[in-house]
Formats: C-alpha cells, sequence, structure tokens
C-alpha cells in the first residue's frame, strides 16, 4: 500500500506540474495576445493622427509601436509611417535624413516587408532629392562667383569708359589747340607773303 500511495502522490505532484506549466503558458500567451492588441491600438491611433495633421502624435505613437513589437511586424508599418511624416510637406520639422534612417531601417530589418518597396523609392526619391539640392547649392555658388566676376568687368568697364571720356575731352581740346595753331599758322603764311610782296 505504501507504494500506491507514494504512485498517487507522485500522480498528484505531476498534474499539479502540469497545470503550472499549462497556466504559465496560458499567462505568456494572453500577454503576447495584449502586447499585439495595443501595438495594433498605437498603430491605429498613429494613422489617425497623421490623417489629421498631428505630426508630433503621429511619431510618438510609431515610436510605441516600435518599442512594444520588438522588430516583428507592425514595426515595419510604424518604420515606414515614421519615414512619412518626416518628409510630409505639413510637418515644420521636416527632415529628411531622419526620413532615410527610417526607411533604411525597414528595408534593412524587413526587407519582405510590403512596406519594403515603398520604402526604397522614397530612399531613391529622397537620395536623388539630396543629390540635386547639393548640385543646386554648388550652381547657386557658381552663380554667385560669375555674378562677382561680371559686376568687377562692369566696374572695369566704367572705369575705361570714363577714362575714354577723359581722353576723348582730351583730344577735343588738342585738336582745337591744332586748328587754332593750323589758323595761327595759316595767318602768319598769309602775313608773310603780303610782306614779302
Amino acid at each position: 500500500m505504501g507504494r500506491e500511495r507514494n504512485r498517487t502522490w507522485k500522480y498528484l505532484h505531476l498534474s499539479v506540474a502540469c497545470i503550472i506549466s499549462i497556466s504559465l503558458a496560458g499567462c505568456s500567451t494572453l500577454k503576447e495576445m495584449e502586447a499585439r492588441r495595443e501595438t495594433r491600438e498605437h498603430l491605429i491611433t498613429a494613422r489617425e493622427s497623421l490623417d489629421k495633421g498631428d505630426y508630433e502624435g503621429c511619431l510618438k505613437e510609431n515610436e510605441k509601436v516600435l518599442s512594444l513589437s520588438d522588430n516583428a511586424p507592425p514595426a515595419d508599418e510604424a518604420l515606414f509611417n515614421a519615414g512619412l511624416v518626416y518628409v510630409h510637406y505639413g510637418y515644420t520639422k521636416r527632415d529628411h535624413q531622419k526620413s532615410l534612417n527610417y526607411f533604411n531601417r525597414l528595408v534593412k530589418a524587413f526587407p519582405q516587408s510590403p512596406f519594403a518597396g515603398q520604402a526604397r523609392i522614397w530612399i531613391g526619391m529622397l537620395q536623388e532629392n539630396e543629390r540635386i539640392s547639393k548640385e543646386n547649392e554648388r550652381l547657386g555658388r557658381e552663380n554667385e562667383r560669375i555674378n562677382r566676376e561680371i559686376e568687377e568687368l562692369n566696374r572695369t568697364i566704367r572705369k575705361f569708359q570714363q577714362e575714354n571720356q577723359r581722353l576723348s575731352r582730351e583730344i577735343e581740346e588738342l585738336n582745337r589747340t591744332i586748328r587754332k595753331s593750323t589758323q595761327v599758322d595759316i595767318e602768319i603764311d598769309e602775313k608773310k607773303k603780303e610782306l614779302s610782296k
């Protein structure tokens, strides 16, 4: 009988251990389900905030999704949404570099995500925009340099024009003097002729 009693206790202990294990597993599953529900709620709130133009609220909700999802979907959508906020024309704190960072994180962490393709498009557009901006800045600096050179050339031209006008007046004065001198010479020659007769 002693053995049967021990066997009963063993089964009882085994049953209690199984019940505890199942309870713990169930709690873990419940916690995961609660976390997923909370993540979905934050994602919905983020979408609504973006639609309303509440960009800061959208970013905060997406950050909550990222912290709750631990590099698993829907973190891909949260990364995409955050990237969109930072390129949105209505967002006064627009920052293309931050947007690129979010899109790059998305593509790297979730290459198969349905948002990855769109993120790649945005990455290409933002990089091209950055290249064009830099080229535009370079051309602007070149334009300023050329304008300075043109202004310097215009100053030089004005100096030459002033010098040309001064020389023209001087030439005119010399021509008058020459005409007077020629007239005087003619008169002298005429007087000489008269005197010689």
